[in-house]
């Protein structure tokens, strides 16, 4: 019996990528796929594809027509948009690429289905790759690690500031960040906060996001601008040096993030000055009052670059469970170092060898 099912050759001159969708302009650079060519791709959804499982829905491993492996994305959840709204947000990230960012390759709208098509990557997820229970972590040496905080980095900032409609991820965290056959990271689901912005949630609270990730002022009040993704991605960096999931931990325990010994043991042999460098960076990212947190472009800058961060600067972190609605109580506490205006970044750096304000030592 025939692997694929047989799809009429269309019309010339009509976008073959629209078939079977009325109304959608030959001119949008959108690939559309049959609802049964992706159930083939898939052995029919068959669970020994399945790859991975979110809030936005299950992942399944396919082989298209052309041989192609993609990774199809069966979302869980109806959007509320029609289907040529649907598509056009979709056009929208299609056209959104960056070496740091997976590649969506087309979409299913067929019926009540909603499938999203992206590229495949060899390495799975941070989060089974580096943080599972099977992962292999003497394989991710300290240039290995660094080189993917960098690129996460890049690609946030991009999302951030380098294309006309910046997008807000909203979802940063290992398991959302994938890794090719060389382990240069690719962030995932960035496109899903533009096409379900309202009527889907991770966590039973009213704002999307993963728990140990969510930036305070996120979490409380539904405050999402660009700082709550640098907050996660913080919470990220820190989880990539210890080789442990903070979020996990802090599930259990909201002080975990600043009380565990950070670098992980399993790395080997690695560069304490620039380890420390990125433990600064992602505390920076971290603190409680969200405007003191760095860009994105600055974050690149602080990670890549052997620039001596100013630590004096550096306010306590905000944790959900001491958020009063401004900054948390640490940082209004009696101890904190907050010296500027809220809005005041431009000190973080420093010509000068600060003092040390941690030590580096395997957990």
């Amino acid at each position: 019996m025939s692997w694929w099912c047989c799809i009429p050759k269309s019309k010339k001159g009509e976008n073959p990528y629209s078939h079977g969708v009325s109304g959608i302009p030959p001119e949008k650079n959108i690939r559309l796929f049959s609802y049964s060519e992706l159930r083939s791709a898939t052995e029919n959804f068959n669970r020994s594809n399945k790859i991975g499982r979110g809030g936005f829905g299950t992942v399944y491993k396919g082989t298209i027509r052309n041989g192609r492996d993609v990774a199809v994305k069966v979302l869980s959840a109806e959007s509320r948009q029609g289907v040529r709204e649907f598509l056009t947000e979709i056009d929208v990230i299609t056209n959104v690429k960056h070496p740091n960012l997976v590649e969506l390759i087309g979409c299913c709208v067929e019926g009540n289905n909603r499938i999203l098509v992206y590229e495949y990557l060899e390495n799975s997820s941070l989060d089974r790759a580096l943080l599972g229970s099977n992962s292999e972590p003497a394989n991710f040496t300290w240039s290995i690690r660094s080189a993917i905080c960098i690129g996460i980095a890049k690609g946030l900032a991009y999302l951030h500031e380098e294309i006309a409609s910046p997008i807000v991820h909203r979802d940063i965290k290992a398991s959302n960040i994938l890794l090719d056959k060389l382990y240069n990271p690719k962030i995932g689901d960035f496109g899903l906060a533009k096409l379900f912005p309202d009527n889907i949630t991770h966590i039973s609270t009213r704002v999307a996001g993963t728990t140990g990730y969510l930036a305070p002022e996120y979490a409380w009040h539904g405050q999402l601008t660009k700082r709550a993704d640098i907050y996660s991605f913080g919470v990220l960096v820190l989880e990539i040096v210890s080789g442990k999931s903070s979020s996990r931990s802090l599930l259990a325990d909201d002080k975990i993030l600043l009380e565990k010994e950070l670098v992980d043991s399993e790395m080997g042999d690695y560069p304490e000055e620039e380890v420390l460098r990125f433990i600064k960076t992602a505390l920076f990212c971290t603190q409680a009052a969200a405007a003191r947190r760095p860009s994105m472009p600055q974050v690149v800058t602080m990670l890549s670059k052997p620039i001596r961060i100013n630590e004096r600067e550096l306010t306590a972190p905000g944790y959900i469970h001491d958020y009063n609605g401004t900054v948390s109580k640490a940082t209004n506490s009696s101890n904190s170092r907050f010296k500027h205006s809220a809005s005041d970044t431009s000190d973080m750096f420093s010509t000068v060898v600060p003092p040390t304000v941690s030590e580096i030592s395997p957990r």
